[in-house]
């Protein structure tokens, strides 16, 4: 494999991957490959997929269906993140909304919603909805919302706050990247952490 083609089918591969491993199981209860649960599985499934190579149009598509046929808070929180991708933040934060009731105690949207009330400049907006990420009973990133607490924090000029908050991502994920330049501009700004 060579030139653009060959990283598009390499990433698809990697996509598919990162799916085998990330992606919710589905329950033993519904076996059946024909059952409403599994299409949308499937669709959801290749709506990450098709998200992962850039082509958030038709990721959308494909939640969209996946909802249609069963809504799940993972179809409502990817359909969020598609929509981010364009810049559609008011419609992505609404999705996580739509997730939220479905599955109260899964993480992502809580801190989808709080990155894009960062994303829209409204800051203060978003803290209650990453500290409701941090509490989440089922998430797989924790890492994800202290660091973007930590980026408000920094934004606040509450330095030395945002620096507990880089180094608590740092204790879930000891290699995240966005919290260890987080900790690396504090320190390269000179900014006192009192």
């Amino acid at each position: 494999m060579s030139g653009r083609g060959g990283m598009r089918k390499t990433f698809a591969v990697l996509a598919v991957l990162w799916l085998c491993v990330a992606a919710p199981p589905l329950r033993a209860q519904e076996p059946e490959e024909t059952s409403p649960r599994h299409q949308a599985y499937l669709l959801w499934q290749e709506g990450t997929i098709l998200h992962l190579l850039g082509e958030y149009e038709a990721a959308i598509e494909r939640y969209r269906k996946s909802i249609e046929i069963h809504p799940t808070a993972e179809g409502h929180t990817y359909l969020g993140w598609s929509l981010s991708r364009l810049d559609r933040l008011d419609e992505a934060v609404a999705e996580c909304k739509k997730a939220i009731p479905l599955d109260p105690d899964y993480g992502n949207p809580y801190n989808d919603i709080g990155v894009y009330l960062i994303d829209l400049g409204r800051p203060d907006e978003a803290i209650p909805w990453l500290e409701k990420a941090m509490g989440a009973k089922r998430y797989c990133c924790y890492q994800f919302a202290h660091f973007n607490m930590g980026r408000i924090l920094l934004m606040k000029e509450r330095t030395a706050e945002a620096e507990r908050a880089f180094r608590r991502a740092l204790s879930y994920d000891p290699e995240y990247l966005p919290a260890l330049r987080g900790l690396e501009y504090i320190r390269g700004q000179g900014l006192r952490t009192l």
